[in-house]
């Protein structure tokens, strides 16, 4: 969707995943709970995209939908030019190989029957990149790799603490050396000094390999540290997109002002204006008409074209996408189509 992806490795378009809701006896479908509901970006080669919003904005359902781990409802998902919706069996399997996930518990993604040189070494063996004494050896340089010492492969994860867990599901994730990662908010569950060393950790890996990162978080500081670009969710759709720096120093979209004025600032004498917004969000399986985020607005020049038009994601200044009709187009240049 901008300029500086000329080529890039994931290209997400209208993607779309609606729960059904059913109800009776014979559980027939009463309503749709629209977790996604038609967002597009695109990710380049090694670069950070980061995915934020406050709970159950649909991030989670974003990332897996994208990998495939929830079908999609609609949309399209394209990776290195190839159609994930459309691989099936063998295929699927392959491509899963390139794109991975760190999922948020670092505690319930282990089996905690398996040694955690098991749990690595079970994606070398599936995908048959090694096996034997070939396949310990690679286990070892990735635990080295994580920071951890070669020998803890033939412990459990129950003997492991919470940030050590977490190493173990980065190099299960890098055990076949896939080019795309999806991290879902894979430092919540971990202490403040912890969250420094997987952070740093994550962009080690990713300037030795290479990596892309669809990375998912709540903690704006630590998007702030970790990402190249930002985008803001809101009711499953995308309300802002833009560079980490444009979208931290100069927010277009009334929620992403909202957003940024309670991530509290380490300085007692600092002035800030803290953005209360009215009432709770609305629910996922009955939203609002026309803007989702306009029961909420707190936009001086709202209006009932707020409540009719469905804003879209607009290009308002250079690589800055905003989903609100009321802020202005600032663009110097003739934006590219998405």
């Amino acid at each position: 969707m901008s300029d500086t992806l000329s080529s890039p490795l994931l290209q997400v378009r209208g993607l779309t995943k609606h729960f059904p809701i059913r109800s009776g006896v014979f559980g027939r479908v009463t309503g749709h709970v629209k977790a996604v509901d038609g967002v597009s970006f695109d990710i380049a080669r090694a670069e950070t995209l980061a995915l934020v919003g406050e709970s159950g904005c649909g991030k989670t359902t974003t990332g897996r939908t994208i990998l495939r781990l929830v079908e999609p409802t609609d949309g399209t998902i394209q990776f290195d030019n190839v159609d994930i919706r459309a691989l099936r069996g063998e295929a699927l399997r392959k491509m899963r190989r390139r794109m991975q996930i760190v999922f948020q518990d670092p505690y319930g993604s282990l089996n905690p029957r398996m040694t955690v040189g098991a749990a690595i070494r079970e994606g070398l063996i599936v995908h048959q990149l090694a096996e034997g004494a070939a396949a310990q050896q690679r286990v070892a340089q990735l635990l080295d790799e994580v920071g951890l010492r070669a020998e803890y492969g033939n412990r459990y994860p129950h003997e492991f603490s919470g940030g050590q867990r977490q190493r173990v599901g980065i190099a299960r994730a890098l055990a076949v050396e896939p080019s795309f990662i999806v991290c879902d908010e894979p430092v919540s569950a971990l202490d403040v000094s912890v969250q420094a060393q997987v952070v740093n950790l994550l962009r080690d890996l990713q300037r030795d390999r290479g990596l892309a990162y669809l990375f998912i978080a709540h903690d704006l500081a630590v998007v702030a540290h970790m990402a190249d670009r930002v985008a803001v969710m809101y009711l499953g759709r995308i309300v802002e997109l833009a560079p980490r720096r444009a979208l931290f120093g100069m927010p277009l979209m009334p929620y992403t002002q909202a957003l940024l004025s309670a991530v509290p600032v380490p300085d007692p004498t600092a002035n800030r204006t803290r953005i209360l917004l009215p009432g709770e969000p609305p629910s996922p399986a009955n939203p609002p008409s026309g803007c989702v985020f306009h029961p909420r607005c707190p936009h001086p020049k709202k209006d009932e074209a707020c409540t009719r038009i469905v804003p879209p994601l607009e290009e308002k200044a250079p690589g800055h996408f905003v989903a609100c009709i009321k802020q202005p187009v600032l663009i110097t240049h003739t934006p590219s189509p998405s």
